[in-house]
C-alpha cells in the first residue's frame, strides 16, 4: 500500500510538470532558449545520475549481470524503436505545418502529437512504480528525474498545440490529460510487479536502459547545436548539477 500510495502522488506530480507551458506566455523567446539549454544540460545529468547512481546498483543487487546486460539491451532496443516513431511523428508534425493556412480548423498533427506523448508518458508511469516496487527511495529519486527531463519536453510540446490550432487553454488542457497517462501506465505497473517478481527485476534495468539511452543518445545531440564557450560551460555545469542532485538524494536511502 505504500508503494501504491507514493507511486500514485508520484505520477500525478509528474503530470502536473505539463502546465510548465505557461512560462511561455511570460517569458520572452531568447530568455526561453536560454533557459532550455539549462534545462536540457540537467536533464542529462539528473537521467544518468539516477541511472549509475541509484538503479544500477539496485538492479546488480537482485539479479544476475548476465541476466542485468541481456535486459539493458531489450531496453535499448524498445527506446530506439520508440524514438522512431516519435521521429516519423515530428517529420509528420513539422511536414503539416506547411499547409494552407485557409483552414481554420485544428491541424491533425496536434492529435498525432498528443498520442506520442501519451505513449511516453505510459513508460514513464511504469518507470516509475516499478521503481517504488523495488523500494520507496529509488521511487523518489526517479520521480525527481523524470520531473527534470519531462520539464524542457513540455514547453516545446505546448509550442506544437499552439502552432497547430489549440487555443492557450485548450493546449495546457490536452497537454495535462496527455500526461496523465502515466497514472494509467502506474496502475498497470502495480498491478502486474504486485503478482510478479520477475516482472520488477526486469523493469529496473529496461529503466536504466531508458534513463541511459534517452540522456545520450536523444537529449545529448541536442547540445551539439550550441558550440560557444560560454554555452559549453553551462552545459557541462547543467549536467554535473543534475548528477550531484541525484547523488546528494543518496540520504534518502
Amino acid at each position: 500500500m505504500t508503494a501504491t500510495f507514493y507511486t500514485i502522488v508520484s505520477v500525478v506530480l509528474v503530470s502536473f510538470v505539463s502546465f510548465i507551458g505557461v512560462l511561455m506566455l511570460a517569458i520572452s523567446k531568447k530568455i526561453l532558449n536560454k533557459l532550455l539549454l539549462f534545462l536540457v544540460s540537467f536533464a542529462i545529468g539528473a537521467l544518468l545520475g539516477d541511472a549509475f547512481i541509484h538503479l544500477l546498483p539496485e538492479a546488480l543487487e537482485g539479479i544476475e549481470p548476465l541476466l542485468f546486460g541481456l535486459y539493458v539491451v531489450v531496453g535499448l532496443i524498445v527506446f530506439f524503436a520508440i524514438e522512431k516513431f516519435l521521429r516519423w511523428q515530428h517529420r509528420h508534425i513539422f511536414g503539416q505545418m506547411h499547409d494552407s493556412h485557409k483552414h481554420p480548423l485544428v491541424k491533425p498533427y496536434v492529435w498525432i502529437n498528443l498520442f506520442g506523448d501519451g505513449l511516453h508518458n505510459f513508460i514513464d508511469g511504469m518507470i516509475i512504480a516499478g521503481s517504488y516496487l523495488t523500494s520507496i527511495p529509488l521511487g523518489i529519486t526517479t520521480t525527481f528525474a523524470v520531473i527534470f527531463h519531462e520539464g524542457a519536453q513540455e514547453l516545446g510540446d505546448f509550442a506544437v498545440l499552439i502552432r497547430g490550432g489549440l487555443s492557450r487553454a485548450k493546449a495546457l488542457l490536452f497537454n495535462f490529460l496527455s500526461a496523465l497517462v502515466a497514472v494509467v501506465g502506474a496502475v498497470v505497473t502495480l498491478i502486474i510487479g504486485s503478482r510478479s517478481e520477475a516482472f520488477i527485476l526486469f523493469l529496473i534495468p529496461f529503466t536504466f536502459a531508458g534513463f541511459v539511452y534517452l540522456a545520450l543518445a536523444t537529449l545529448m545531440p541536442e547540445l551539439h547545436h550550441e558550440d560557444k564557450p560560454f554555452q559549453l560551460f553551462v552545459q557541462v555545469m547543467g549536467i554535473m548539477l543534475g548528477i550531484g542532485v541525484m547523488a546528494l538524494l543518496l540520504v534518502l536511502e
